[in-house]
């Protein structure tokens, strides 16, 4: 995967199908301390210790449908190559926290991709989920929590031209406020 974005997309979906109804994205650009902090957390099954001690392994996956799972294991690589680091902690019946840290400045770094957009694709591929999403860079900050929007539409879709367009500009806005800080500094 060549963004961080992709990669969100990819463990946000593994946290839907082991049943998670909350998920919590957090992405913090810390220019200061040449860092950028990704952390995924849900409420889904959770993965027993053995399962969990072999995640990264390529050729260990859940899924039925394929026999390898590349998508933690490349997060891990991308994060370890950028002199950052990769852990990840779950219990059973309470969830799921993955989190990857990469030294912002490293040429290696992969640029975090569309955040926006792959928010909303979340968003509206899985409107059974309360999405939580946190974007934070020097002294800006966005947070998008679907819960209070699904509440005041009671019940009407998130696909509906007129709502999809405001989510849309919605996640676009605050992401690029907050992206807007970042370029000055």
């Amino acid at each position: 995967m060549r963004e961080i974005a992709l990669h969100l997309l990819d463990i946000a979906e593994n946290s839907v199908a082991a049943g998670a109804t909350h998920i919590e994205i957090l992405v913090d650009e810390d220019f200061k301390n040449d860092r950028l902090k990704i952390v995924i957390r849900d409420n889904g099954n959770g993965m027993d210790q053995e399962m969990l001690a072999h995640v990264t392994n390529p050729f260990v996956t859940s899924r039925t449908t394929r026999k390898v799972g590349l998508g933690l294991p490349l997060f891990k690589a991308a994060a370890e190559a950028c002199n950052g680091y990769f852990t990840i902690e779950s219990t059973i019946g309470q969830g799921t926290r993955v989190e990857a840290e990469f030294q912002y400045s490293h040429i290696d770094r992969m640029p975090l991709g569309d955040l926006a957009g792959t928010m909303l694709h979340l968003v509206i591929g899985q409107p059974e989920v309360h999405w939580l999403f946190h974007y934070q860079a020097y002294n800006k900050a966005f947070t998008f929590d679907d819960g209070p929007i699904k509440e005041e539409l009671k019940g009407v879709s998130l696909t509906e031209p007129a709502i999809l367009a405001f989510l849309r500009e919605m996640l676009e806005e605050g992401v690029e406020q907050v992206q807007r800080v970042s370029f000055v500094l």
